[in-house]
């Protein structure tokens, strides 16, 4: 099951005397996340790289900004991937200590960084929901509403016209069972909807 983060959390590591600061955040598209790399530019004008990493469906991205290719931004990215994150941004901003750190310290360096901040954050499940329609004569429109508060699914729409049409959303996992349900109960007189139809 995918995680995102309840909310923004930072670190800070200062390896050979370069000054690694984390911060790892929800982030739902690359526009969002590019924005963020600007005003942390924009605050913290003496660094010498904004690396970060977006996991956010289509929309990933790994970006080195600067370091040897592959050493900041893909690492990044292999921790957001290793806790199951989706919809989450890591930047690190880096001011350099005059020490080189070899591109196996600096895998190691970014790797930690977002490592350490991570230790820090709440993960939400992220619980995809799926919509379902269907309409049913009104003889069956307390067992339908019985049947979806039973579910836990979220009633989205009621409306009356010959028939009583529903359109109600619950976790994708439990819709099967429910669908299941209640044209068992029906008994064939409830009828399930396209999203076009209603």
């Amino acid at each position: 099951m995918p995680y995102s983060i309840a909310s923004p959390v930072h670190s800070e590591l200062i390896i050979k005397k370069s000054r690694f600061i984390a911060c790892v955040q929800p982030m739902t598209d690359r526009a969002a996340a590019q924005k963020v790399v600007a005003e942390l530019w924009a605050q913290h004008p003496g660094a010498v790289h904004v690396c970060w990493a977006l996991l956010a469906g289509g929309q990933s991205a790994a970006v080195d900004d600067g370091e040897p290719s592959g050493t900041a931004g893909r690492p990044m990215l292999d921790v957001l991937r290793h806790q199951d994150l989706e919809g989450v941004q890591a930047t690190v901003v880096r001011y350099f200590g005059g020490i080189k750190l070899g591109a196996g310290g600096l895998v190691r360096a970014y790797t930690d960084s977002v490592a350490q901040a991570l230790l820090k954050a709440e993960k939400v499940a992220i619980i995809k929901l799926q919509q379902l329609r269907c309409h049913a004569p009104y003889a069956l429109e307390g067992l339908v509403r019985r049947e979806i508060e039973l579910a836990g699914a979220t009633l989205t729409q009621v409306s009356h016209s010959d028939l009583v049409q529903f359109a109600f959303q619950l976790p994708d996992t439990a819709a099967a069972a429910l669908v299941s349900r209640l044209s068992e109960a029906g008994h064939g007189r409830l009828q399930w909807l396209a999203d076009d139809q209603l």
